[in-house]
């Protein structure tokens, strides 16, 4: 099985990242945090099946060997994530589900070589990956209002009106609240970095 996964990331800088989380943490903590959750994501998508590797960032963060770096283009986030389906297939996940596990992204891989779109709901409305087997099809998040509990119904529901085939994914929850972040610390392995730096954080 081969496959290109990109990460969609922006740089953990304090009161550029995680803002949603102050309170109850500074900003300090939460980039501390998000930074975990960055590098638990990259290791993840290193134990997978891709082979290509893509961190699309906003700001300046060191890649791990072996992978692309690309900066993320400007504008509203809808127009940044479909440009970050410059090249195709490819499977775009966040760095906000920390306790992703290269068996989400390998069974991801797998449902892109037989279907035109994979979907991966969030708990709150979003979405946490995106497979796309064409470059055009990411036309559709263009128009789509990001962060918002409709955003995943509508993503669906626009891949669904162009008539493409999509597999849906597991339900995953994003780290967005400290609720959040509480919750997703206690679904990741005990030896993960954001687990850890939750717990750190007290």
């Amino acid at each position: 099985m081969t496959g290109r996964v990109l990460v969609m990331a922006k740089a953990p800088v304090p009161g550029r990242v995680k803002t949603r989380l102050c309170p109850p943490w500074t900003p300090e903590q939460a980039a501390g945090l998000a930074a975990a959750a960055l590098a638990d994501t990259l290791d993840v998508v290193g134990e997978s099946a891709a082979t290509e590797r893509v961190l699309v960032i906003d700001g300046d963060y060191p890649p791990p060997p072996g992978w692309i770096t690309r900066p993320q283009s400007g504008g509203p986030l809808g127009e940044r994530l479909a440009d970050a389906f410059a090249e195709a297939p490819a499977v775009l996940v966040g760095m906000d589900t920390p306790q992703l596990t290269a068996a989400h992204l390998d069974r991801a891989l797998r449902a892109l070589t037989r279907a035109d779109a994979v979907f991966g709901p969030a708990a709150d409305g979003g979405w946490w990956a995106l497979g796309l087997r064409r470059e055009a099809y990411a036309d559709v998040l263009r128009d789509i209002p990001t962060s918002t509990p409709e955003t995943g119904a509508l993503t669906l529901e626009a891949l669904l009106h162009k008539g493409l085939s999509v597999v849906t994914l597991p339900v995953l929850r994003d780290v967005d609240t400290a609720g959040d972040a509480l919750e997703v610390a206690a679904a990741c392995p005990p030896h993960s970095r954001f687990a850890r730096a939750v717990a750190a954080a007290g």
